[in-house]
This record gives structure tokens, sequence and C-alpha cells, in this order.
């Protein structure tokens, strides 16, 4: 993103969380630590590699925190950095208006199996 120039500031906000994936991964880091196989679950219409992609550019971007543990069993969970928890008002606002966008409209929700 170095060197390039915006005219208002929703634009650079988009250019960072925009796209269908980047806000959805997000709001569900907002609710806490992840661990990729969970993102996954919880998010069944994304490819393995554009939930690694959109990972790997919202942690390029400084929102998203990647932790490799060690352990019986090594696994990595993804976090909010404190640039990506400053986006909560942002996405609760968005849910909220998901929530009464699909109540008008009559769309319901699938539950991730």
């Amino acid at each position: 993103m170095t060197g390039r120039r915006y005219w208002c500031p929703v634009e650079l906000a988009v250019d960072v969380i925009g796209g269908r994936w980047k806000p959805v991964i997000l709001a569900h880091l907002k609710e806490g630590v992840h661990r990729y196989g969970e993102l996954r679950r919880r998010m069944p219409g994304i490819s393995e590699k554009m939930l690694t992609q959109q990972l790997r550019e919202l942690t390029a971007d400084g929102l998203v925190r990647r932790d490799s543990l060690d352990g019986r069993v090594p696994h990595v969970e993804y976090r909010l950095t404190e640039e990506g928890e400053a986006l909560g008002p942002a996405l609760t606002a968005l849910y909220a208006w998901g929530e009464r966008r699909a109540a008008a409209t009559g769309v319901t929700f699938e539950t991730p199996a």
C-alpha cells in the first residue's frame, strides 16, 4: 500500500478490509482467538487457498496476528491486533445493519455444519 494515493478515508479503509472475506474473517476474530480449522468451519463458502491468502494479507496489514504454538500438537492461532480490535465498532455496525437488512428482505442465515 505504500505510495498509493487516496482521495477519501473510506477508500483507504475499503482497500485494507474490503472484499467478500476480510470483513467476515475480522468479525469471527472479533469474537476471540481462532485456529485455522475453526475459521474454515465457520466459513464453508471460502476455499482454503482464499482463506490462507486473506489471512496473510490481514497479517501483513497489521490487523491480525498469527501465533505458532508448540505443544503436543503444534498449531497456529489467529487473533486481532490492537489495530484490528479498533475495527470492533465498525464490525458491530455492519453486523447490526446486516441483521436489519435480512429481516427487511426475508434473508435467512445458514449455520455451518
